[in-house]
């Protein structure tokens, strides 16, 4: 993106306005939202990179080990679990979001959230898209949040530097 500054200051902007929370979604939700969606889509760069991002809004390492049993896990909310719910099915192409999570949702969010939320999963859609194409290269630190909670999903980090 730093090829073109134009799109670099475009995609910071929309980052900034996407991760505003001004409702019931906080930003370590936010973040999880990210990780979800980024798994469903594969990407590897954005889910350790949201790993990241989740920890150092006050994730717990109950909520990122058992995100991906979301349904099951003690750690999230019915609200939560709505949320995620629809997340993971926006994400997946194609979409496979029913009247079903929409309206389970809506009786959890208001409208802005369900926006917000939304926001977050069309920002990683966008991010995985990018990120895996341009093969954009992992730094340490996430690299190593990724070997430590993706071990069991075939992580495999000498795809990263």
């Amino acid at each position: 993106m730093a090829r073109k500054p134009h799109l670099a200051k475009a995609f910071t902007d929309l980052n900034k306005a996407v991760m505003i929370c001004e409702g019931q979604v906080t930003p370590e939700f936010k973040r999880l939202i990210g990780y979800v969606t980024s798994m469903v889509s594969g990407c590897r760069y954005c889910q350790a990179h949201t790993i990241l991002a989740s920890e150092r809004f006050g994730s717990t390492e109950e909520r990122l080990n058992s995100v991906f049993d979301y349904r099951n896990s003690e750690h999230f909310t019915d609200r939560e679990k709505a949320a995620l719910d629809f997340a993971f099915a926006a994400a997946e192409v194609p979409n496979g979001v029913t009247e079903e999570h929409a309206s389970n949702l809506l009786r959890f969010w208001s409208d802005d959230d369900i926006v917000e939320i939304m926001g977050v999963i069309a920002l990683f859609g966008y991010l995985n898209r990018w990120n895996d194409s341009m093969g954009s290269a992992l730094q340490h630190l996430p690299s190593q949040l990724g070997e430590k909670y993706l071990q069991d999903t075939g992580w495999n980090v000498g795809k990263h530097t």
